[in-house]
């Protein structure tokens, strides 16, 4: 499975759309996401063992979004990616909140 379709399956019914890099609907919350770094980890014998793939989750919102925030970790972690940094950001040109999540999956 790619990591996208995990991506996908792991933020599905969430009741916000989420979308691959970028979202052209009208929902005042809405999710984004795409992977960041991709590279070889876990090297034995000169031979790369498994992938990291390092993902940011990007929640955008004109209202409280915490909410939505809880939920998203609280998936991606049960899909086995793991937190690496939060940041809450304000966009200031789309007068938009703007939560970049990243997360760490091996594969």
């Amino acid at each position: 499975m790619s990591i996208n379709k995990e991506v996908m399956l792991a933020l599905k019914d969430l009741g916000v759309p989420v979308r691959f890099q970028r979202y052209s609907g009208d929902a005042d919350t809405y999710i984004t996401f795409f992977t960041y770094l991709e590279r070889p980890e876990g090297h034995a014998d000169d031979q790369e063992r498994f992938t990291g793939y390092y993902v940011q989750v990007d929640i955008w919102s004109k209202q409280d979004y915490s909410t939505v925030v809880n939920t998203v970790w609280e998936r991606m972690v049960q899909a086995d990616f793991r937190r690496l940094n939060f940041y809450d950001l304000y966009e200031e040109e789309l007068k938009i909140y703007h939560k970049a999540m990243r997360f760490l999956k091996e594969g």
